[in-house]
Formats: structure tokens, C-alpha cells, sequence
């Protein structure tokens, strides 16, 4: 079974124009089937700033009214997205910028108002792999941003690291499938003022150890709940890291393991 290398990348390597072109140089190396994609809450809360736009979460996910929603759809869709997809193209990756709204790929639905309102954040529960497979069979690279859609006319905010599990997920039936979660960080540790106290492989009770601890907070909750979603449904690699990982399986990250 032919091995496909899920990607996704945020925090500040979205930020930092230097990192992002490494990253996305040594994305464009990969070989075989890949698949890219990108948060930019950064981005976002920043022009909504800018805007005079409140910026709001609840346990490190964003709430998304229908100002911060118009926000996030231009700053993720538009902006990012589409330079992620002109540098790919200069480094010879053929590379197609989607929401889940294209070719009706990422199929989500508004999530309930009770016990939090979360606004127009939409939770997935369909991912159609048919029109991706044909795209990278042709050796088009596809790069996805965190917007979805419920087919009813409506976008929605989704988190990029579900996207990317649930991406992973879909395609597992596929392919051999490996997931990468790449930020700033060397990987989950410990203590966030050391970079060095690193857990080198994660397995779910060590996680519950870390969460009752207050080790594991804010937007790293969700991240490693995707992580153990991935894993639990025959994804056959999920590591979380730098950009340094894709290229070399050496550097120190985090392996999630059942």
C-alpha cells in the first residue's frame, strides 16, 4: 500500500516568512502523495484586531461569530492559503489551493449552541477522498485551509488539526497513511518554558497524567485529541514536532502511541 504523508502545519511557522519558506521547500521534496494544511489563527486574531473585532476562545478553540467568521475565511482562504500555494508552485510542487467547499470535500455541521456557542464552527462528518485521490494521482498537491462548509450555503470555521486528522482518517482506507503535526515546538513537553523536557512517545493514559497535571492546556488539548482520534482509527503514524521532522525522522518530536 502506497504511503501518503498528511502535514499539518501553524503556529508561529506560519508567522515567520523564513520558516515558512524552509518548510515549505522541504514539503516540495517529499515524495509520492502528500497533503498540506494550514491553521493561521495568528493571522486572523491579528487583523480582527486591526478591524476592532473582539477576539474570543474557550479552551483554546476559537469563537467564531459572523464578523470573526468573514475574517477568518479571507485570512485562511484568501491570503494564506493562496501564498502557501504561489511558493509551492516557485519550488516546482503543483500545488491547489481548497476549503471543504470545493469539490465538496470537507462535508461539516453547525456545532450545537448548548453547552457553549461556538458560533459558525462547524464540526466534520463527511470527508469525500474520490476527487483529492484523482488530484494526486496527477501529482497535484493539495493544500487545505481550516474552512468547511455544510452544504447548505454555509461556511464554517473548522480546526485545522481535526481537518488534518480527519483527512488522515478518510484516506487510511486508502493508503498507508502518516500524519505530521509541525509547529514551533519540538514536540509535547512538559514544561513549555523547556524545550528539552520533551515526551518522547505519548500513549492516551500518559495524557490524562499530563491533562490532571495542567501540563497539557489551551490549544495543545484539542491537538492531542485529534492525535489519539487519528491513532484509534488505524492512522499508522501520527508525530507532532518542528518543521525539521518531515525531512529528518531523527529530530526529536512526539510519537503517539495506543
Amino acid at each position: 500500500m502506497q504511503t501518503l504523508k498528511i502535514i499539518k502545519i501553524g503556529g508561529q511557522i506560519i508567522e515567520d516568512k523564513k520558516a515558512l519558506k524552509s518548510f515549505l521547500k522541504d514539503f516540495s521534496e517529499l515524495k509520492g502523495p502528500k497533503i498540506l494544511i494550514h491553521g493561521g489563527g495568528l493571522e486572523a486574531s491579528k487583523f480582527s484586531e486591526r478591524l476592532s473585532i473582539k477576539v474570543s476562545k474557550i479552551d483554546g478553540r476559537r469563537i467564531t461569530d459572523a464578523e470573526t467568521l468573514e475574517v477568518t475565511v479571507m485570512t485562511y482562504a484568501g491570503l494564506i492559503n493562496k501564498n502557501i500555494v504561489a511558493r509551492l508552485q516557485g519550488f516546482d510542487c503543483n500545488a491547489l489551493g481548497f476549503t471543504g467547499a470545493d469539490a465538496n470535500t470537507i462535508l461539516s455541521e453547525k456545532r450545537a449552541t448548548s453547552p457553549i456557542d461556538f458560533g459558525f464552527v462547524g464540526d466534520i462528518v463527511q470527508v469525500n477522498t474520490k476527487v483529492l485521490e484523482t488530484l494526486m494521482n496527477e501529482k497535484v498537491t493539495p493544500v487545505f485551509c481550516a474552512i468547511t462548509h455544510d452544504k447548505k450555503g454555509q461556511l464554517l470555521n473548522t480546526n485545522a488539526d481535526t481537518l488534518a486528522s480527519e483527512l488522515a482518517i478518510a484516506f487510511s482506507k486508502i493508503y498507508n497513511t502518516e500524519l505530521y503535526f509541525c509547529f514551533e515546538k519540538n514536540g509535547v513537553l512538559t514544561d513549555v518554558t523547556d524545550e528539552n523536557s520533551v515526551v518522547k512517545e505519548l500513549n492516551y493514559g500518559s495524557y490524562q497524567h499530563l491533562l490532571k497535571e495542567g501540563k497539557v492546556a489551551d490549544g495543545m488539548i484539542p491537538k492531542l485529541d485529534n492525535c489519539f482520534r487519528a491513532i484509534d482509527h488505524k492512522v499508522s503514524k501520527v508525530c507532532i514536532g518542528t518543521s525539521e521532522l518531515i525531512k529528518n525522522s531523527l529530530v526529536t518530536h512526539t510519537k503517539i502511541i495506543k
